[in-house]
Parts: C-alpha cells; structure tokens; sequence
C-alpha cells in the first residue's frame, strides 16, 4: 500500500518565472530527499537500464548531446551533464519544446535531495484553464515512482503496475492531493486564489475523468 499522504507531505512544490532569450517563462520546481546516495540517484536519473524501473522505457543517446525519448511521452536533447550532481535537457512534446534540470546535493549520510525545474514558455490562457497542475501532477507522478524505487521495505510502485494503480481509489487521491497541492503553489506565486482554485479543480478533473464541480 502506498502512504499517499506520506509521499505527498514529502515533496515541496513552488512557482517561479526565468528571463529567456524568447521571453519570459514560467519555472514549476518540485523537489524530495531520498534515503541514497547522491551517486545512487544519479545513475538512477540516467542510467538506461534504470529508468524503466521507476519512470518510463526510454531510448537514444543519453550523453552530451545525444537525443533521447521516453516511449509516450516526451523526448529531446541532453544539454548539459555534470555527474553526479545534475544535468539539463529539452523536454520536447510535438512542436512545443520546454526544459528540465535536475540538481542533487547531498542531504546527510547517504541521503540525495533531488530537484527539477521544468521551465516553459506557457500561453496564458492555458495557464489559466489548468494551472502548474497540468504538469506538476505528472511530475509528482515521477517522484512517487522515483520514491518507490529506493523504498528500503520495497512498498511502493512499479511501472508495470502503474496503469491499473491509476484507476484505483487511491491514485484518484494522489493525484486530487497533488492538484490541490500545486494550487497552493500558485497562489502562494501570486495567482488570485479563485483563479487557482478554479483551474486546480479543472486539471484534477481531466487527470482524475471526473467532471469538475
């Protein structure tokens, strides 16, 4: 059984901007501390016989460089690599390109806070139909996922179990803890709270399949 509540308590979300040579664009960081070490996690990050086992299968060249794609999902181009501590890459969904970096430091005896910003251009009027959950939920997903993995009593989420977890009672919970989470994010970076209250029930809603009240 996973501790939804303990997972969700454990990850800290928050909204930002960057200046970009395009414009401005949005930054959704989100960040959690893992019982491994900073190496640990690191390989786990990059290692592609590794990522299967928490994230999603993945293909290509993953060095300075190289190109890569997650099977569904996104793909792109490794920008920037600094083992053990990080790298930046493209996040590249149809025509729409955005970035992750990861950072890891170490947060005592063989123990890793990881932390990724996704960083993109977003139109507004999509920002505010759905808000940071439109990407946050997913990226909570990968944390949990990422959690499972270095779980020292094994309870947790395989990837090969995802799909049926994700029609579950409990995973309907996750992910409406995680939107209302990602709503508190927004308001807290300014956001009217209606407005971010309104787009955090619709970006449930479309994860969840259910109508938004």
């Amino acid at each position: 059984m996973i501790d939804v509540t303990g997972q969700i308590s454990g990850v800290e979300r928050r909204i930002g901007d960057r200046t970009l040579p395009a414009g401005q664009a949005r930054v959704l960081t989100i960040a959690q501390t893992y019982d491994a070490p900073v190496a640990d996690v690191f390989d786990a990050c990059t290692n592609p016989q590794r990522i299967p086992r928490w994230f999603l299968p993945v293909s290509g060249d993953l060095t300075l460089g190289g190109r890569y794609q997650l099977e569904g999902n996104a793909g792109g181009t490794v920008e920037r690599c600094d083992p053990p501590h990080g790298f930046a890459a493209t996040w590249e969904m149809g025509d729409e390109v955005s970035w992750i970096e990861v950072r890891l430091s170490e947060a005592g005896p063989d123990r890793t806070r990881f932390e990724l910003d996704h960083v993109a251009h977003v139109d507004d009027n999509r920002w505010a139909e759905y808000g940071p959950g439109a990407v946050g939920i997913g990226w909570d997903l990968a944390l949990l996922g990422l959690a499972s993995h270095f779980a020292a009593d094994g309870v947790g989420l395989e990837p090969s179990a995802a799909a049926e977890w994700l029609a579950s009672p409990q995973a309907r919970q996750f992910i409406t803890d995680s939107g209302e989470r990602w709503t508190a994010a927004s308001v807290a970076a300014g956001t009217p709270a209606d407005e971010a209250h309104a787009a955090g029930e619709r970006v449930i809603a479309f994860y969840t399949g259910t109508p938004a009240s």
